[in-house]
């Protein structure tokens, strides 16, 4: 049985039954808390949902994001160096909270940063701050330290899979899922390659036969076009190597943003929501 519904929140629940009203699926976007510096992440944070952005994964950075290409690798790197720490990614949360209260944030990232922070002070924290679920690559669904804790917290527990997921392993996988499904199209680190649209669509149909819950498809979407294949069977689409690299495009040889780098993530942002909304009426 899924945690779905036992969130306090529910604004993943609220939103996903708002894009199926609506006949079409959802952009997640991810970027890192903290990169390129703090007032720059926080510019572009604030701005994703009027781009077009339905669900906000934000990053907690790490020194050591194995599962993560390049891109996102350099994006930790960054935002640790300015300062980023779960405190501050925590703030970033609030702020976001306090302009808007109905888009879904979810923190993505690696077990070790919330050990250290302490979990249930950590699950404490978050829920104040507004988060509404939880992706944490490195935390198998055998390890159920956080599922007590998370019971009554209101945040969701969002777990992978992936094509190497076998019928034994997937009713492990979304057994205490909450939130939604995301499935990794593509084995291997995050921003190097590609999957094709048939295989996606054929992993969707599986997915629906084990869970109810939406299912979101990352890893390997760059382009608006990519997002309207992917949309015209998912739930959702997620892109975060792509937002990354056009922010580090924008950094200037000292890694120093300029005057339109949170600009360039929102166009970007804007072209993937334009490519997910076309993809609409093929759903319908």
């Amino acid at each position: 049985m899924s945690r779905q519904g036992k969130s306090k929140s529910k604004r993943i629940e609220r939103r996903f039954a708002e894009l199926k009203d609506a006949g079409r699926a959802g952009l997640v976007t991810f970027v890192t808390a903290g990169d390129p510096n703090p007032d720059t992440s926080r510019e572009i944070l604030l701005g994703l949902t009027g781009a077009g952005a339905d669900l906000i994964e934000l990053g907690m950075p790490f020194s050591d994001p194995m599962a993560d290409g390049p891109a996102i690798q350099l994006s930790s790197q960054r935002a640790l160096a300015a300062g980023g720490s779960m405190k501050t990614t925590l703030a970033l949360v609030r702020d976001f909270r306090a302009a808007d209260d109905a888009t879904p944030v979810i923190l993505m990232g690696y077990y070790n940063p919330i050990y250290i922070y302490g979990p249930e002070r950590f699950l404490a924290d978050a829920g104040d701050a507004g988060v509404d679920g939880l992706i944490i690559v490195d935390l198998p669904p055998e390890e159920d330290e956080l599922l007590a804790p998370l019971e009554n917290s209101g945040i969701d527990l969002i777990y992978l899979t992936a094509p190497t997921t076998d019928d034994a392993r997937l009713p492990v996988v979304v057994k205490n899922a909450g939130g939604f499904i995301y499935y990794v199209s593509v084995t291997g680190i995050t921003g190097t390659k590609s999957a094709a649209q048939a295989d996606i669509a054929s992993a969707v149909a599986r997915l629906r036969t084990a869970t109810e819950l939406p299912i979101a498809v990352g890893f390997g979407i760059r382009t608006p076009a990519q997002a309207a294949e992917v949309a015209s069977s998912a739930d959702a689409v997620v892109v975060g190597s792509a937002l990354v690299s056009a922010l580090a495009d924008n950094l200037d040889d000292d890694g120093a943003p300029g005057p339109g780098c949170a600009g360039a993530v929102h166009q970007l942002v804007r072209e993937l929501a334009a490519g997910v909304r076309q993809a609409a009426t093929e759903r319908k």
